[in-house]
């Protein structure tokens, strides 16, 4: 059984790669020249480009990759599973669909469940891991799919941005509301909620944010059996601070961290901090 997974996961592809996973990249298009995420464009790239001045935009990933990456394990005779970008923020879910009605034409056996996350980055990602640990721990793939079912409806993707003008352009925020939180050093609290984006709280500076953050976290359950995650644009000095609080309050399994990537950070700038757990683990 393979698993397969976009690169909005915002996972590193050494660990992806390490872990058998096949990953169906987006595109990052800036100035009109377009981009393979992971392969042709990295997220440095991207947040170099940003800091320039430059205001990227994304592409799902085409059915004809889906197409080739379906028809390619089919003939092999595997079976897989894909995690998908949330359908509601993106059209690869229903691209890779729409592939795999093409391919059962040719190879009506290919046992191929696509399972729509409902998040995005490492909402993406802690799917992505479970998924792997028990693919690797020898799991069906009816109770794989069962448990993804699950995580898909209680993953909290919780996160902040630095600079609201991303949002605003892509009609997440009005644009003189994001002047004004720029003004006023407004900080909005994020969260994907039924797959899509919606802006809960706002909050007069960094610090108040997180806090609420770290509150959600710890209405959580069975966190010491959880990996909390958090995603960043480098920000190496909160990422440490973030962790070692997270770790001494909370006591999680483990808390980790990833780098926004180029197609997640095209959507959100720089300065995007995020964090990530299930609120329910049973």
């Amino acid at each position: 059984m393979r698993l397969i997974v976009d690169s909005a996961c915002d996972l590193s592809l050494s660990y992806l790669e390490e872990h058998n996973v096949i990953v169906a990249p987006l595109s990052v298009i800036v100035d009109d020249k377009e981009y393979v995420d992971m392969i042709e464009i990295s997220n440095a790239q991207i947040y170099a480009l940003i800091k320039e001045g430059k205001h990227p935009r994304t592409s799902q990933v085409p059915l004809e990759k889906f197409d080739s990456v379906f028809r390619k394990l089919a003939a092999e005779g595997e079976s897989a599973i894909y995690i998908a970008l949330s359908s509601e923020l993106s059209g690869t879910y229903q691209a890779a669909v729409l592939a795999e009605s093409h391919v059962k034409e040719d190879y009506p056996d290919f046992d191929l469940r696509i399972v729509d996350s409902r998040h995005a980055s490492l909402g993406i990602a802690i799917m992505v891991r479970e998924a792997v640990q028990m693919i690797e721990d020898g799991f069906e793939v009816e109770e794989i799919c069962e448990r993804l079912t699950f995580m898909s409806h209680n993953v909290t993707s919780i996160f902040t941005v630095e600079d609201l003008n991303y949002l605003a352009e892509g009609g997440r925020l009005s644009k003189s509301s994001a002047f004004l939180g720029g003004l006023l050093n407004i900080h909005p609290l994020l969260e994907v909620i039924d797959g899509k984006l919606e802006a809960k709280e706002k909050f007069r500076g960094r610090k108040r944010v997180l806090n609420r953050m770290y509150e959600r976290l710890s209405e959580a359950t069975d966190i010491d059996e959880q990996t909390v995650l958090i995603v960043h644009t480098n920000d190496a000095e909160t990422v440490n601070e973030m962790k070692e609080h997270i770790q001494a309050q909370f006591g999680p399994k483990e808390v980790l961290d990833y780098p926004v990537g180029a197609v997640i950070s095209a959507h959100t700038g720089i300065g995007t901090l995020g964090l990530f757990f299930m609120n329910k683990y049973k």
